[in-house]
């Protein structure tokens, strides 16, 4: 070695080492690069090339780079895209970093020049090492199959032992790490020995490689001679006749033989086995024969099970599991004395319309079980295809029979109790109207010979109960809602929810939390606030979701501060639900001007709409706020005119009204309204507005109003009953024309509450104006 120190222009190199002789181009990107190459070309086209340890780092310093590099002279520059230099060099002798100034615009290397280390090698030394490099590498280029044959003999025949070293290092693939080895590596015998070490990894490398190769294809021909010998062996049973198709053809002729079904059910099975058989097993109508004839064989044809005839026993588990409903309770009872008498008769298609969380599904369960029939529940809430109801037809990819014929597979037997939920909320789209699917399900005349378009065969629908369940009957078409006997489950009374809440709820819901009955105890009046202050609803969902929140809490009292019993009062209800979160907007103290209450049906039950009306100087302005909808205004539209029309009875002069602006408000205007049934309720504010006269603050109303003053029916009356009686409202305008609906409703609601029943706004104006 020397100590000759220069300094040059230096490029660090991600994953490339270059060697002494070797020429090589490569592309510089960085700009301390570029800039080192364009300070050597200016100078003398030297330049130190050394490695980067690590490839990724963008900014080495001295630690991050290698010591020992090549000077290089530089031979070509070419300009590429993206600002990229490719630079083609040839190292000239190796030279050690002593230090590298990184203060310029690249980067400058100060370098200890490392000259070639002569070695006084025997001449038998050398041809040992000669012979030895020469067989390293005859075995390496064996495994290495890519090698240039013609290179490979031009290497063999080199003569010098370094000058054979230097060139397989350079011609062979290497890593950067295990050139920058040999680079490293000064005297003969060093690099001699690292290229052996190296040249010997490699072989085994590359032997075991090809080891592994070997096995993966005797694997893969293994494969492939299995699947051959598979095929000749179907080829000779086919021939044979003992293929696994006639086995499967055979075992559906016994199960259709087996199989209880009307005769032309059972003729047309046969002939699909038939053809099912004559198919060749890699035939791609095999397949879907086979799905056919399964899909035949599961159906219930003319299996059935035994109805439960006993009316005490159906009444009592009817009555246990659910309170109140009784219509729903009649109507079955109904059914199954009929049902007895005639041994048969036609199911009723009974649909149960009310608000959410009434019970409707629940009680098809019920019904069920006290019928003893399979339940079947399908859901149709969101079904947009008609193939859905009806099925697929068999010439498309992936047919499958329709939901109602599933549902008979799925019971098992032909009279089940089918729970068709949601019917309200089907939809159509370009795939087939839904709705007009049921026509056929739900027409007692047509159903027993429902046509399902898989099955292709006439599916007996007239033994299966169908119940419907549906919260909004608007939504439901009227050809639809035709076929269907509607059974209405208004809302609960707070009497009934506390009733439901002590004999269902709350045991439900200890059970459900792994509490025992005398660990947790709720009174009568705390069961009366949870019903009021927590919840605003028409059935028991949330109420229930409540009692479960309490559960909770207890379950966790009773483990962690070891109490026996946890009693919820009055006192510590907050601890448990937190504040209330609903209150009743109750009636007005004193008799006001321009303000009246209205009732109102909401999907979750009955509220009270407090209308407000204000009357200014103006052009004849008539306003209308509270998100109201078309209904509404055109309500509010026919109050003003009827209340033009009789003007001269209240002494209004005709002026007036070009005078003054009329603004209509209901309040909650985030919460968008509309309907009928408001109609006496704004012309009753607006005329108190108009005339300065008070309206009684006790007073609630509800009915449609025409031009000429008479009041008509509405709908939800025994939610709004329930509304005005928790706003404390003593008295209610009802239209005459609902008289037989009030007479339907229960005394607990009806109890505290005049009725007065209006045909005409003059009826209307002398109850509710002071």
């Amino acid at each position: 070695m020397t100590n000759e120190t220069q300094v040059m222009p230096a490029v660090a190199l991600r994953g490339i080492t270059i060697l002494p002789d070797m020429i090589v181009h490569f592309d510089v990107s960085r700009k301390k690069s570029i800039r080192a190459i364009e300070e050597a070309m200016t100078k003398d086209q030297r330049i130190f090339l050394i490695t980067q340890k690590d490839s990724k780092v963008e900014d080495p310093s001295e630690d991050d780079l290698y010591k020992i590099g090549t000077v290089a002279m530089i031979k070509q520059v070419a300009k590429v895209p993206k600002d990229m230099l490719r630079v083609l060099v040839e190292g000239m002798e190796r030279a050690e970093l002593i230090q590298l100034e990184d203060g310029l615009s690249y980067l400058e290397a100060e370098v200890d020049m490392i000259e070639q280390e002569e070695e006084n090698l025997p001449d038998t030394v050398k041809e040992a090492m000669l012979r030895s490099m020469r067989e390293l590498f005859g075995a390496y280029c064996k495994e290495n199959q890519k090698m240039n044959k013609e290179q490979v003999r031009q290497t063999l025949e080199i003569e010098d032992i370094a000058e054979l070293v230097d060139h397989i290092a350079m011609n062979i693939p290497l890593t950067f790490q295990q050139r920058q080895q040999i680079l490293e590596s000064v005297s003969l015998s060093d690099r001699y020995e690292t290229l052996g070490v190296i040249l010997s990894s490699e072989i085994e490398v590359m032997r075991l490689r090809t080891e592994i190769q070997e096995k993966v294809k005797q694997r893969i021909d293994k494969n492939q001679r299995d699947y051959i010998l598979r095929e000749q062996l179907k080829l000779i049973r086919e021939e044979l006749g003992e293929d696994d198709t006639v086995s499967d053809g055979d075992h559906f002729m016994q199960e259709a033989e087996k199989l209880q079904a009307p005769k032309e059910i059972k003729e047309r099975l046969m002939k699909e086995i038939r053809r099912f058989k004559s198919l060749g097993y890699n035939n791609s109508e095999s397949s879907v024969s086979r799905g056919y004839i399964e899909t035949l064989l599961k159906l219930p044809w003319e299996k059935a099970s035994r109805d439960n005839k006993n009316l005490d026993k159906a009444s009592q588990i009817l009555e246990a599991d659910h309170y109140g409903l009784e219509k729903v309770k009649e109507r079955v009872l109904e059914f199954l004395a009929v049902r007895t008498l005639t041994k048969k008769g036609s199911s009723p298609i009974l649909c149960l319309v009310g608000p959410p969380g009434t019970g409707k599904t629940s009680i098809a369960r019920s019904v069920a079980r006290a019928l003893n029939k399979k339940y079947v529940r399908i859901s149709l809430g969101g079904v947009r295809d008609e193939a859905e109801i009806r099925g697929h037809r068999r010439t498309y990819v992936g047919a499958m029979p329709g939901r109602i014929a599933n549902g008979l597979i799925q019971a098992g037997v032909k009279n089940p109790l089918m729970l068709l939920d949601e019917i309200d909320k089907v939809s159509s789209d370009y795939k087939g109207d839904t709705a007009s699917a049921l026509l056929e399900v739900l027409d007692s005349e047509q159903n027993s010979k429902f046509a399902d378009h898989y099955v292709d065969l006439p599916l007996d629908l007239s033994e299966v109960l169908f119940i419907a369940t549906a919260n909004d009957p608007q939504s439901i078409p009227r050809p639809l809602m035709d076929r269907m006997e509607v059974i209405e489950i208004s809302s609960y009374t707070e009497n009934e929810k506390e009733h439901i809440a002590r004999e269902h709820l709350i045991p439900k819901q200890i059970k459900a939390n792994g509490l025992k009955e005398n660990q947790l105890v709720i009174g009568d009046d705390v069961l009366k606030d949870i019903i009021e202050g927590y919840t605003k609803e028409a059935g028991v969902r949330n109420l229930e979701r409540k009692f479960g929140e309490i559960c909770r809490k207890s379950a966790r009292k009773i483990l962690q501060d070891k109490e026996k019993q946890v009693v919820v009062t009055k006192d510590n209800l907050e601890e448990f639900l937190g504040r209330s979160r609903y209150t009743y907007q109750k009636v007005n103290e004193k008799d006001e001007i321009g303000i009246v209450r209205g009732l109102a049906w909401t999907s979750v039950g009955g509220d009270t709409l407090q209308i407000e009306v204000n009357l200014m100087p103006g052009k004849g302005e008539f306003l209308l706020t509270g998100q109201l909808g078309d209904v509404m205004k055109e309500s509010a539209q026919a109050g003003i005119s009827y209340i033009r029309s009789v003007a001269d009875q209240y002494a209004i002069k005709p002026e007036f009204f070009k005078e003054h602006d009329l603004h209509i408000h209901i309040p909650e205007g985030a919460v968008p309204k509309d309907g009928p049934s408001a109609g006496i309720t704004m012309a009753t504010a607006m005329l108190s507005a108009i005339t300065g006269r008070a309206v009684r603050a006790n007073l609630a109303m509800t009915g449609e109003i025409t031009l000429r003053g008479r009041v008509l029916p509405i709908g939800g009356l025994k939610e709004k009953m329930l509304a005005a009686k928790n706003a404390g409202i003593t008295k209610i305008l009802v239209p005459d024309q609902n008289r037989p609906d009030v007479e339907e409703i229960d005394a607990e609601i009806k109890e505290g509450l005049t009725i007065v029943f209006v045909e005409k706004m003059e009826q209307v104006l002398k109850e509710a104006l002071v």
